[in-house]
């Protein structure tokens, strides 16, 4: 039995196995001994015939390598193509359509909201603008600047709170007295 199977056990470990499995075979089963032979000679061409393609593929597989690589067809091109392709599915996908669906609507009532917020706050601004209290505030501002226009800059009367810091910054740097150098020299520039 061996002699004639002698490509399905060629190796230690698969004898081993083939006799574990020919025991139960044959404990398990009530199969003639010429049946049993016709299966082992069955299993012994299978596993001949799945060698012989397993080195057709490699073989094949080398081949459909080497001519990519002629084209120019890299693994990193492959890689960008699947991305692609895999991408244009999930793009078509349901799932993604009704996502995509439902984050636009939620954006524009989104935008809807913060659109009505803005109005709100800038009405709520100028309420405040037209209160007693932002009034009264802005009146102690402007006798503030009269104030200090007719302190810094003598009797003129008029213009903006700035022109009134420009001017002071002004009269200040005028007034602040020039370093001079003990020795004689000129002054550094």
């Amino acid at each position: 039995m061996e002699t004639r199977h002698q490509g399905f056990l060629d190796s230690e470990p698969l004898r081993e196995a083939d006799e574990d499995m020919a025991s139960e075979l044959h404990l398990n089963s009530s199969l003639t001994e010429e049946e049993r032979e016709d299966i082992l000679q069955e299993l012994s061409k299978l596993e001949e015939e799945i060698g012989t393609l397993k080195q057709v593929l490699a073989s094949k597989e080398q081949q459909h390598a080497e001519l990519k690589q002629k084209l120019g067809a890299t693994s990193l091109a492959d890689l960008r193509n699947n991305l692609s392709r895999g991408w244009h599915d999930v793009q078509t996908s349901t799932a993604y359509k009704k996502t995509s669906e439902t984050l636009s609507t939620a954006g524009q009532k989104t935008s809807a909201a913060f659109s009505t917020l803005g109005s709100a706050i800038t009405r709520k601004f100028g309420d405040m603008r037209n209160s007693p209290s932002f009034k009264s505030f802005e009146e102690k501002v402007e006798t503030t600047v009269s104030t200090i226009k007719t302190k810094v800059g003598g009797t003129e009367a008029g213009g903006s709170f700035e022109e009134v810091l420009s001017s002071a910054a002004h009269a200040s740097v005028q007034d602040t007295p020039t370093n001079s150098l003990t020795d004689g020299s000129e002054r550094p520039r």
